[in-house]
């Protein structure tokens, strides 16, 4: 024991000196604590449907834009431009001219000239990607075309549009889980955990990989045992990974539910997540980062430089990266006999079933089932890796071969 506290002690002092590392997680944790605030300093009421700037004043967005427009067919009514353009400013213009030099000069975002009832041009100095405002001006002539065409005939427009539009009251009881309300933070967290297990487990194969091209390793294991060692650089990407990971989700969860008001809960599906969800989270998460771990340990101990690292590794990355696709294109059907069955699995239990808990019905001794099996498997995972490191770790030259180092494995125990 003490000589594992002495390796977890070093690696985590290796990970914590590393002016990398820390940056990384003082820039993200920053970002993720100062990003939520946003709408408290600049004006996202297009997005977050709130009208706050600078705190809780409600002050409202004085700098609206400006819209031009000439009415050349006499159809036009403010009214109705001002009900479905509410955050614009309208000016009508004298002549054409008039309408393009205030576009030109940026005076005005954008110009309409409406040219007949149902036909107009469209003004605009710079179009961007997200331009919408011509599909909203269609709805505008839509609009004053059927309240001329209803009142030339002496219909009630408002009884017609009252007859097509009549409300539907629903009172929806959703006696368990919305999945649709939970499938994109669970998409997230499935996303999160699979590049902590690709990161930190390429960190911990180089690592060990590295030891043996220096030939660290040969005093090392005179010192301390391969088991201690393994384990202590396991131990380290957990804690490092936990801290990092931690941090950054932590500071966007806690500065978000700050500011949720003042996003009016747009970000909800990323980033209001229930306690017991983060908690099964943490929980399989570390699981499945620990089976991983001690995978990637014994990849990084069959080989010698540390651009082989990625070959070895290569059968596991894929595996990885199999479950990956398999738990996001099943989160839809989180009931289903697939996510069940992967539910169980060590490979995959550690997103498969937070997944479930978050988005289906689970019952208590499928959670208990899938936890036990996922602690053997780590216990095994571990004690393979142990072995693979020991047999491979003073061994140079040429890469040796997993089923080489299983079949060795094998002889020794005999």
């Amino acid at each position: 024991m003490r000589k594992f506290c002495i390796v977890l002690k070093y690696e985590l002092k290796e990970y914590f000196s590393s002016k990398g590392f820390l940056a990384v997680t003082v820039l993200l944790a920053l970002a993720a604590l100062v990003l939520p605030f946003l709408p408290r300093l600049v004006d996202l009421s297009g997005f977050t449907g709130v009208k706050i700037v600078g705190g809780d004043s409600g002050q409202e967005r004085k700098d609206r834009d400006l819209f031009l427009y000439l009415d050349e067919a006499g159809t036009v009514r403010e009214s109705v431009l001002r009900e479905l353009f509410p955050e614009a400013e309208w000016q009508a213009a004298a002549q054409r001219q008039e309408l393009i030099d205030g576009v030109e000069s940026k005076k005005a975002k954008a110009g309409f000239v409406i040219t007949g009832e149902t036909e107009y041009e469209y003004f605009v100095y710079n179009k961007s990607m997200s331009d919408t405002n011509s599909y909203r001006f269609d709805e505008v002539m839509r609009t004053l075309y059927r309240e001329n065409y209803s009142k030339a005939r002496g219909w009630s427009l408002k009884e017609i549009q009252g007859m097509y539009n009549v409300p539907i009251t629903v009172s929806e009881q959703v006696l368990n889980k919305d999945t649709g309300e939970n499938f994109w933070y669970c998409y997230l967290l499935v996303i999160i955990v699979f590049m902590l297990i690709v990161m930190y487990g390429q960190m911990i194969a180089v690592s060990v990989t590295n030891e043996k091209s220096n030939r660290a390793i040969e005093v090392l294991v005179t010192s301390t045992s391969s088991n201690s060692l393994l384990f202590g650089k396991v131990a380290a990407g957990a804690l490092g990974g936990l801290f990092q990971a931690g941090t950054i989700l932590g500071a966007a969860l806690i500065s978000y539910q700050i500011n949720r008001k003042a996003w009016g809960g747009r970000l909800d599906m990323f980033l209001h997540v229930p306690a017991e969800v983060l908690v099964t989270f943490a929980v399989f998460g570390l699981g499945g980062y620990l089976f991983y771990a001690f995978l990637y340990g014994a990849m990084g101990a069959l080989v010698s430089k540390t651009e082989d690292v990625s070959k070895s590794a290569g059968g596991l990355l894929m595996v990885v990266m199999a479950v990956y696709f398999f738990s996001l294109f099943q989160l839809e059907n989180v009931d289903g006999p697939v996510i069940r069955v992967l539910s169980f699995l060590p490979v995959s239990s550690y997103s498969t079933m937070f997944a479930r808990i978050a988005m289906g019905t689970v019952s208590a001794w499928e959670v208990v089932l899938s936890f036990l099996i996922l602690v053997l498997s780590i216990l095994g995972a571990g004690a393979l890796g142990a072995g693979i490191y020991r047999m491979g770790t003073l061994r140079y030259g040429n890469p040796i071969k997993l089923s080489t180092a299983l079949r060795e494995l094998r002889r020794e125990k005999r």
